[in-house]
């Protein structure tokens, strides 16, 4: 495992990175809180957080709390606590605080290990709740939680600077292909249509049905339009193969570019719009936005969800 140790003492931090490494696991040392914080926010790759009270600067116990935070927002990470003595009103304060577990100093090695082994248990099984709740199942691309998600930080991030653009779009006609071929055929339609998704620049995400999107971050619209034509032309000169022959699809894709104090819900929005043009223009086709202002709708929100119940029977 990854593991991040934060111990005030030179050689306490010799001594257990030393342990720790004959264990067969990599360890970031540090005798600052401070770094050691600054380490776990940047690398997602940590598994473990062992931190000692005593250290400088960030003590352990916010450090237990600060890793508490980044773990529940979006990766787990297991958080030992580290005393030189088993003082019972300590154990409780780092547990209150976001730790794991504790452990007392100097380690037992043989303790340590199993320690270890019980963490890597719970951090491989909370990585697979979390990629069951992010993922969807079917193409294994992030889901429209996960999506949402990525875009909202994304655009709270940026506000314009660099630019950050959304694509949206579904597979024409996807209805009749189910109805045609059947749902199994639907599904390796779906599945060939995101591995496509892989093989384009971008966050891509499936958000339900034959309806996918992705995030373009430091994409203006002109830059996302061309990759969205880009993305049409890979999709429709695929070849998918199935058991009883062969196929292609188009897809209509709306693109739109995110704006100073617009929401995640009004970017989206606009591409949605810029899709339902695609689609009553024709499909297989490539629509702008026209204004990613939240004060510039195109629709009402009546006419919007009348927009969509249209492309939906048409599909």
């Amino acid at each position: 495992m990854r593991i991040v140790l934060a111990e005030p003492s030179r050689i306490g931090l010799r001594l257990m990175k030393k342990m720790l490494e004959e264990d067969g696991h990599q360890v970031m040392p540090f005798d600052d809180g401070a770094a050691a914080l600054e380490c776990i926010r940047g690398d997602e790759e940590v598994d473990v957080l062992m931190t000692s009270f005593e250290v400088p600067n960030v003590s352990g116990l916010e450090l237990c709390w600060e890793a508490r935070l980044i773990a529940n927002a979006r990766r787990p990470i297991h958080v030992i606590a580290m005393s030189s003595t088993h003082d019972r009103e300590r154990l409780i304060e780092a547990l209150d605080s976001g730790a794991d577990d504790f452990i007392t100093k100097p380690p037992v090695a043989a303790e340590l290990y199993a320690r270890l082994r019980a963490a890597e248990r719970m951090t491989r099984a909370s990585r697979e709740l979390l990629r069951m709740a992010t993922i969807d199942a079917l193409t294994e691309l992030p889901n429209r939680r996960a999506f949402f998600e990525r875009a909202g930080e994304t655009a709270l991030r940026r506000e314009g600077s660099p630019p950050v653009s959304v694509l949206m779009f579904d597979i024409d006609h996807f209805k009749r292909v189910n109805d045609t071929f059947g749902h199994d055929v639907g599904d390796v339609v779906l599945k060939d249509v995101a591995q496509a998704l892989r093989q384009r620049p971008g966050y891509p995400g499936r958000l339900g049905g034959e309806e996918f999107a992705v995030l373009l971050d430091g994409w203006d619209l002109l830059d996302a339009q061309r990759e969205a034509e880009r993305l049409r032309q890979a999709v429709q000169d695929r070849r998918i193969d199935w058991d009883g022959g062969a196929l292609s699809v188009t897809v209509s894709i709306g693109v739109a570019e995110h704006r100073p104090g617009q929401s995640v819900d009004q970017l989206l929005k606009q591409a949605d719009i810029a899709l339902y043009a695609a689609k009553t223009g024709g499909r297989n086709r490539v629509v702008a936005a026209q204004s990613s202002r939240p004060e510039e709708q195109e629709l009402s929100d009546e006419g919007f969800a009348e927009a969509m119940q249209t492309i939906y029977l048409a599909c």
